[in-house]
């Protein structure tokens, strides 16, 4: 993951600085990651990895591509960071309790999270709401009116935000509402190219230190988003994919798993890709650079 901090982020960094609210600025900051390693953790489950983290004053954004993704997915991985957010919350406020001691660093690491939890659930891009309600009308009106829908809603959220920071001047100027609203106008005319892409991975350094090999037996019926659930980091893992009558179809090392994925559609059947097409008999379809099947013994070679 590429990491891209942007100068205003700094600067908004040494603002809270001077006003003596640095540990607040860390605190949200270390949220606002957190909530992204929720996003990874689930885009990791669907064969996707974060692509570019932008850390910009009121957030971050991620960048990427998901094609192919389903629309019921993309709603799962945008509420997977809020979700991870909530889950914090609650462990802080179980800290109160645990360690009474620690309530002065704990309770503003509970509200911090509670707070980016509810505010990422607003219907507004970049925020995670926003990609909700967008592919909730993407899935009954098309992706044309789900744009314009989005849009208007987030030019609202971020009047009512401007409009709160107007009202600041009569109480205490909070300039934080400003940045809020700009980094929603920011992500509303950014297009929707916050998203994830396909990842490969480096099984060179985990060879290196040793890894157990583990055998997981798949019907050719299973899905490739299925599959990847059975990965475990730090094992090397294979799949005995088997026809619907019992017989073995192949064998799948994690490597030549990775390839297959970089072309599969995840939802498919991993049958689709390893049963010889009709017209070739004895041609198999998966991701290899012979298209003739091999067997166990070639395999250990």
């Amino acid at each position: 993951m590429e990491l891209v901090v942007h100068p205003l982020f700094l600067l908004f960094g040494l603002f809270y600085f001077l006003r003596g609210e640095l540990f607040l600025f860390l605190v949200c900051t270390a949220a606002a990651v957190i909530h992204e390693f929720g996003h990874a953790l689930y885009a990791a489950r669907i064969g996707c990895r974060l692509n570019r983290l932008l850390l910009l004053p009121c957030g971050a954004v991620v960048q990427g591509e998901i094609d192919g993704i389903s629309l019921r997915d993309e709603i799962k991985l945008a509420l997977a960071g809020p979700a991870v957010n909530a889950a914090c919350a609650v462990l802080f406020v179980a800290l109160w309790w645990l360690f009474p001691d620690l309530y002065a660093f704990t309770d503003t690491a509970a509200y911090v999270s509670a707070g980016l939890c509810a505010i990422n659930l607003l219907p507004a891009y970049p925020l995670d709401g926003g990609r909700v309600l967008f592919c909730a009308v993407a899935r009954f009106f098309g992706e044309k009116r789900a744009r314009r829908v989005c849009v208007a809603c987030s030019l609202a959220v971020a009047a009512a935000v401007l409009a709160l920071f107007a009202c600041s001047f009569f109480v205490a100027v909070n300039v934080t509402l400003l940045f809020f609203a700009l980094f929603i106008l920011f992500g509303t005319f950014g297009g929707k190219n916050c998203r994830y892409c396909r990842f490969t991975p480096d099984l060179s350094a985990r060879l290196l230190r040793g890894a157990e090999v583990r055998r997981i037996a798949l019907s050719e019926r299973c899905t490739v988003k299925k599959a990847l659930s059975f990965l475990e980091r730090g094992k090397q893992t294979e799949f005995e994919v088997y026809t619907e009558g019992g017989e073995l179809l192949c064998v799948l090392s994690e490597r030549e798993f990775f390839a297959l994925l970089q072309q599969a559609d995840i939802y498919a059947p991993l049958g689709r890709y390893l049963q010889p097409p009709p017209s070739e008999t004895g041609a198999f379809c998966a991701a290899e650079e012979q298209n003739t099947p091999r067997t166990d013994a070639d395999r250990q070679i």
